[in-house]
């Protein structure tokens, strides 16, 4: 059975058309081990950050932090991450509820947005470091290798809060510069990233 829409096939058999939408392109995946930093640079050991795609997706899966109740976070380079430091505009809100059942909101999270700032963003905060403990999620940034507009970024995560609660944060803005981003870092706010892994994706 397909879908077809003015005249044109848009799925047939389960299949999505030639010209409709893209594919997601594994790049290169980092494990943590009681690691301080993981960071994707373009053009180093595969990892391909520039114009070949106008959209990356990064994947967060299992992120165990060394230290409890403490921030996953990121920044960019324009300089192959010599520095990590690039100005920042960012929004932030989460929704939470605990495992009681007694406590939940959904709020806007001023104290974790920048506005200019150039320190690392927080994508969650409060992870717990328990053995069952970890942040997941993804973070998208749009047309990293421009060099007429700025960068934009979505990040979507949950985590398991040391405070027993299940957190989702909902972060977005983007990099203030016209210049390339051509390198990532990840990183916990204190102490090491334990365990875990980062994948990066090219949409085509």
């Amino acid at each position: 059975m397909g879908l077809i829409s003015n005249g044109s096939t848009i799925f047939d058999n389960g299949s999505m058309a030639s010209g409709f939408g893209g594919s997601m392109v594994f790049i290169k995946k980092l494990t943590a081990s009681s690691s301080a930093t993981l960071s994707f640079v373009d053009g180093t050991d595969g990892v391909v950050l520039d114009d070949t795609y106008k959209e990356y997706v990064f994947t967060f899966n299992n992120m165990h932090p060394a230290t409890n109740q403490v921030s996953f976070s990121f920044n960019v380079s324009i300089d192959g991450g010599s520095n990590y430091n690039v100005a920042k505009t960012t929004t932030t809100f989460e929704a939470y509820q605990n495992e009681a059942g007694n406590s939940s909101a959904l709020t806007y999270q001023a104290g974790d947005d920048l506005a200019q700032g150039t320190g690392f963003q927080e994508l969650s905060d409060g992870i717990g470091n328990g053995n069952d403990e970890c942040n997941a999620g993804t973070l998208t940034l749009f047309s990293p290798s421009s060099t007429t507009f700025v960068k934009h970024f979505i990040s979507t995560t949950n985590m398991y809060n040391g405070g027993d609660f299940s957190v989702n944060d909902f972060i977005a803005g983007y990099a203030n510069t016209t210049s390339a981003i051509n390198a990532i870092r990840f990183q916990m706010s204190s102490g090491n990233i334990d365990a875990g892994d980062i994948c990066l994706y090219g949409i085509a």
